[in-house]
């Protein structure tokens, strides 16, 4: 029997997952930044991993390089890859790279040299089923991202089943600290809006964790924060930034919607035995009357290296001084995200991490 774990985010990557932003509808009326938004990540990314970068074709490949060089991005650490998607949010529609503990699955077939750049070989991929968030129906090309992936990689590729179904599940849906313990959100999950996998219970998710990412705990949170049209993703609200300790962004204006469900966050998160810092929010984030999710918890973790979406607020220094100390031997960088977020995800939502 095989066992898996998913390595925590602050675990040594070989690269970072991205995919050329061009889904225009995610952005309307506000596309032009968001290629420029992106070439700035990745500038910072190839300071200090690879980068796997989707696109569609040679020509956006040619675009993607064109943009990129003129941001001063290091091209020779960008390995493309040629996969047609539907959107780019990689941390839900890619691949979870997990650490394979055990004896091998018979009958995988002929074993097959990796690519250079793929992840070692004592990875496989997590293939969930994609469906868009339960919520749009132009996801078929997503879904078959991982597949496209591994036909470069050569991991073992893994489609978690459960009652006999395959398992839906996205990557902004939940958090670990690589040690077996797991954050995820009750809204998300278990909600009867957006299913991802109808008539599943808490303790199907439960089995799911334990045998695919190697979890012995998970911590159910409540609700996500308003705005986020995943319906309650984890990495919005709640993060780790080590094996006993999170992040979890609070509201101090009672009048905000997000008061209070926040404030039930907090004290489920005390029951969990963790430690806890609390990460303010923003300002609303307001564009053509409809309120955005804007969250300073929406951070990548890299290499040497922690990007985090900022929002022209005063908060802003606060939120990176706050994960400057609890990442002390990373650069913290803010990424200005008031475009990117219109797309309705920031850094966290595009980026997924394939471990080392």
């Amino acid at each position: 029997m095989t066992n898996y774990l998913m390595p925590a985010e602050w675990e040594r990557h070989s690269s970072t997952l991205l995919a050329w932003p061009h889904n225009k509808a995610d952005w309307p009326d506000k596309f032009a930044p968001i290629p420029w938004v992106y070439a700035e990540i990745i500038r910072y990314l190839t300071q200090v991993e690879r980068v796997s970068l989707i696109v569609r074709s040679e020509k956006e490949r040619a675009q993607a390089t064109d943009i990129c060089e003129r941001a001063g991005a290091n091209i020779d650490k960008i390995d493309f890859h040629i996969i047609p998607t539907n959107r780019i949010w990689m941390r839900d529609s890619g691949p979870i790279i997990v650490k394979e503990i055990g004896k091998r699955i018979e009958g995988r077939g002929k074993e097959t040299k990796p690519h250079p750049t793929s992840p070692t070989p004592n990875l496989a991929m997590l293939d969930f089923r994609f469906t868009a968030w339960a919520k749009y129906p132009n996801h078929k090309l997503d879904d078959k991202v991982p597949a496209s992936l591994n036909e470069i990689w050569n991991l073992p590729r893994i489609q978690p089943m459960h009652k006999g179904k395959r398992v839906v599940l996205e990557g902004g849906s939940i958090d670990v600290n690589g040690k077996g313990i797991l954050l995820t959100t009750e809204e998300c999950l278990l909600a009867d809006v957006q299913v991802r996998n109808p008539n599943f219970t808490r303790d199907d998710y439960e089995e799911i964790f334990a045998k695919y990412l190697g979890i012995k705990k998970t911590v159910w949170l409540g609700k996500g924060i308003v705005g986020d049209d995943t319906h309650g993703h984890v990495d919005d609200i709640t993060r780790f930034v080590n094996a006993d300790t999170v992040v979890t962004v609070v509201e101090k204006d009672k009048n905000d919607d997000n008061y209070t469900l926040l404030k039930d966050n907090i004290k489920r998160l005390k029951t969990a035995q963790l430690n806890i810092v609390e990460l303010p929010m923003p300002r609303p984030v307001i564009f053509e009357g409809q309120r955005l999710p804007a969250s300073y918890a929406n951070f990548l973790i890299a290499n040497d290296l922690v990007l985090v979406p900022t929002f022209n607020d005063p908060v802003d220094r606060i939120a990176l001084n706050i994960l400057t100390e609890l990442f002390p031997k990373r650069e913290i960088v803010g990424i200005h995200a008031v475009d990117l977020v219109w797309g309705l995800g920031t850094i966290h939502c595009m980026s997924q991490q394939i471990p080392a």
